[in-house]
């Protein structure tokens, strides 16, 4: 079932001669439980792609569509709702809260969604990504992959429909960078998430299921 689709997504920046087209007329379809790697060159327009995907930016023309909605019909207030519950980020800085223990930083996205979490599932993720024995642990106290794991742990915790990771193995060596993809693609496979990342490892894309390339904003291998 397509989970993911956008048509003629668009995004330009300035005008006339002077027109930069970081995306230009992209269709891509990503079905249920894919894991899909996104790769291309410097520039290439492939993370202005995944902000386009989760909608932390608008198009210039064209259309996402989450699980069958429309994102960019709805306004900022809508948007930032439907992100919270259905899109899972995991970002190459790690973006923790440096004030919250582990546990904290992982629940963080379901209270700030006014409900209570499901301790089941958040323990049960925590277990999987061996992080059990780090939950009152300040971010500052874990290594770069512990960061990295509890960073996966919270874009889980809300069961989105698709987590986006934008070049989680950039801050860290060789070794915790293939680490957390494969634990990313055992999560993919456990809780039936949908996974689209960014990188330009070519060693680390070959593990997806799928690979997208783009270039000069298009996509030409899908």
């Amino acid at each position: 079932m397509e989970i993911l689709k956008t048509e003629n997504l668009s995004k330009h920046y300035g005008t006339g001669k002077n027109i930069v087209r970081a995306l230009d007329e992209v269709n891509i379809s990503i079905e249920n439980g894919e894991f899909i790697a996104v790769v291309g060159t410097s520039g290439s327009g492939k993370s202005t792609l995944l902000h386009m995907l989760g909608g932390l930016d608008r198009s210039t023309r064209g259309k996402v569509f989450v699980a069958g909605n429309d994102i960019f019909k709805m306004n900022d207030d809508e948007l930032t709702i439907f992100r919270r519950r259905k899109i899972g980020f995991v970002f190459q800085s790690y973006n923790l809260v440096p004030i919250l223990n582990v546990y904290e930083n992982i629940i963080l996205p379901i209270e700030l969604d006014g409900i209570l979490p499901d301790k089941d599932y958040i323990e049960s993720i925590i277990k999987a990504l061996s992080l059990t024995d780090k939950i009152n642990s300040l971010p500052d106290n874990l290594s770069g992959g512990q960061q990295q794991r509890v960073a996966v742990a919270r874009a889980l915790a809300t069961k989105p429909d698709i987590i986006l990771a934008d070049e989680p193995t950039g801050n860290l060596d060789s070794k915790s960078g293939t680490e957390v993809v494969l634990l990313l693609k055992m999560m993919s496979e456990r809780f039936h998430q949908t996974i689209v990342m960014i990188t330009h490892n070519e060693e680390i894309a070959q593990t997806s299921d799928r690979i997208i390339r783009i270039e000069d904003g298009k996509v030409i291998t899908r």
